[in-house]
């Protein structure tokens, strides 16, 4: 089937199927994209035969570069797009233009401080536009083009990041600078704490969400006074492409931000040229560690995470349970950060009809609407070799999965495994010689589930505890003494508790990120904004008046 009768089919079939506000979108032609002012693609067109184009942007103007690097449609394996990527031979106009940025940054509470009421207005004018049907849905589309995902979750990455863009619109931009006083020792002094940006600064994001995370931490950089350069993986950084596009239609000040297509050895290049101040990167954890001796620490992180589900002693409500945690693990093929990557199910729920509904929920999903899709990150191989490894544990079993995906084109660089779920006991996951292989994170449709009793409960937490990524988790349950339990001896950021608590979902009204490291870094709120893009900074006002007669005093 071609990649994009297979695009068209799941556009249709997803909004089909989910909430009845995204069916306006279906009834848009293509011709509607040619009206948007600042987009120089069409999701439906890009193709083997017609493959797209993706530039980078440094000193305000848009550039080519020597070499291209050709990204392959992850549904038929056509090289479909033209990445514009800098060699090391070509940083130099980037680490120019961020070494034009001071420390003090673009702006602070002393210095051009009519630069946070333009970002409020920035902000205001591209959630207006996000908000349009027609350039929603050209987001999503292109979204499912490179990152394919069902209709619905791409649309939501749009959506978070509209109401993102509402949510900091007008003062609320200043009112993340906002400052505070404390009475001095004698008249005259007052100390003030106020919020201070970095000044360079570089963001680095990967591919499973290839508009939300970058635009959010983005503008948060703006919002703070920070100069950034953006590298997106190239794989899907057309989205963000022509989302720089939309923000220069919306007022951005073209020196503000840079925009690099690159390689990975390159992008550590220029880190180590440029020198920014800060960097956020949002990625594998082992290039989260090498980025982090690198940079000598000056980084903040939200690296993978193998999150975890407990199931409570009190079973309720198996249908909805059911289908959260076939969310969690499966949707976007299980390529989220906060993806289930392993339940705890305590062994009221194994006598339910739990697993049972999981594996049905588990074998609606299909490769026509995407609901199932390409792996980006690990082959089918990988994905099967890691199964059989799990499956010479003792006692393991495999659930349900398990196979290949059926009559597709998807190239052999990428993973096509239909959802899997492979059941280890929880004695066999404590063992030393099991727990790395157990804990492993397979950033595809796979999770790994085990059993526990009343009593083998600090068995679990041991586990937690033992675990190396602390980014999600979720306590399903309505027991205030048994969520008081689990919540009191873990440490995830972002945690989920109560009955219709799920592992997944990064909405802009809460914060997500990782806990328990000091380099973590958290997005979406005003206090993730804070944490990462600024640093504290205090000034003492000290302007007398002298104590009447006063005198030099003996030397201390």
């Amino acid at each position: 089937m071609g990649s994009r009768l297979l695009f068209r089919q799941a556009r249709i079939g997803g909004p089909r199927n989910g909430r009845s506000w995204l069916s306006s979108f279906h009834h848009l032609s293509s011709r509607s994209l040619h009206s948007l002012p600042f987009a120089t693609v069409n999701a439906e067109e890009i193709s083997g035969s017609r493959p797209a184009e993706v530039e980078n942007f440094v000193q305000g103007n848009w550039t080519k570069s020597k070499n291209s690097n050709e990204i392959l449609d992850p549904l038929n394996g056509e090289p479909f797009i033209k990445v514009a990527e800098v060699d090391e031979t070509e940083i130099q106009p980037f680490v120019e233009s961020l070494s034009k940025c001071p420390k003090h940054g673009l702006h602070n509470p002393f210095k051009a401080p009519e630069r946070y009421l333009l970002y409020g207005d920035i902000s205001a004018k591209a959630a207006h536009m996000l908000a349009q049907p027609k350039v929603s849905d050209f987001f999503t589309r292109l979204i499912q083009r490179v990152a394919p995902k069902s209709y619905q979750q791409a649309f939501g990455e749009v959506y978070v990041t509209q109401k993102f863009l509402e949510n900091f619109s007008g003062d609320q931009v200043r009112f993340l600078a906002r400052s505070f006083g404390v009475p001095g020792n004698h008249l005259g002094q007052q100390s003030h704490g106020f919020r201070w940006p970095y000044g360079p600064v570089a963001i680095v994001t990967p591919f499973n969400f290839p508009l939300e995370i970058p635009v959010l931490q983005l503008m948060g950089a703006l919002y703070m006074g920070n100069k950034p350069v953006v590298k997106v993986d190239s794989k899907v950084s057309i989205v963000m492409e022509q989302m720089m596009r939309l923000l220069h239609h919306c007022g951005l000040p073209v020196e503000d931000v840079d925009f690099i297509n690159s390689d990975g050895k390159t992008m550590n290049r220029l880190l180590f040229e440029a020198n920014p101040r800060m960097t956020l990167f949002t990625g594998s954890s082992r290039v989260a560690e090498k980025l982090a001796t690198d940079l000598k620490g000056q980084i903040k992180l939200e690296d993978a995470g193998f999150d975890w589900k407990v199931l409570g002693p009190d079973v309720q409500e198996v249908d909805y349970v059911a289908w959260v945690c076939d969310q969690d693990a499966y949707a976007c093929s299980g390529q989220k950060c906060s993806a289930q990557s392993i339940l705890f199910m305590h062994e009221n729920w194994s006598k339910s009809s739990l697993i049972s509904k999981m594996r049905n929920l588990a074998e609606r999903r299909k490769l026509e609407d995407l609901t199932i899709g390409p792996v980006l990150t690990f082959t089918t191989g990988q994905m099967l070799d890691h199964m059989s490894s799990l499956l010479c544990i003792p006692g393991s079993k495999l659930l349900f999965g398990g196979e290949p995906l059926e009559n597709h084109s998807i190239p052999h660089i990428y993973g096509a495994l239909k959802p899997t779920a492979v059941y280890v006991p929880i004695d066999e996951i404590l063992k030393e010689e099991n727990f790395e292989l157990v804990t492993r994170e397979i950033f595809g449709p796979f999770q790994i589930v085990t059993e526990y009793k009343d009593d083998q409960l600090p068995k679990i937490l041991d586990v937690l505890e033992r675990m190396h990524a602390h980014l999600t988790a979720a306590v399903v349950s309505n027991d205030p003494l048994f969520l008081q339990e689990v919540i009191g001896k873990t440490v995830n950021g972002t945690t989920y508790a109560g009955l219709r608590a799920r592992t997944t979902g990064a909405p802009q009204n809460h914060w997500f990120g990782p806990a328990g490291d000091p380099r973590g870094a958290g997005i979406g709120t005003p206090e993730a904004i804070k944490l990462v893009w600024s640093c504290h900074r205090e000034i003492i006002y000290d302007f007398g008046p002298l104590p009447k007669h006063w005198e030099v005093p003996p030397p201390t």
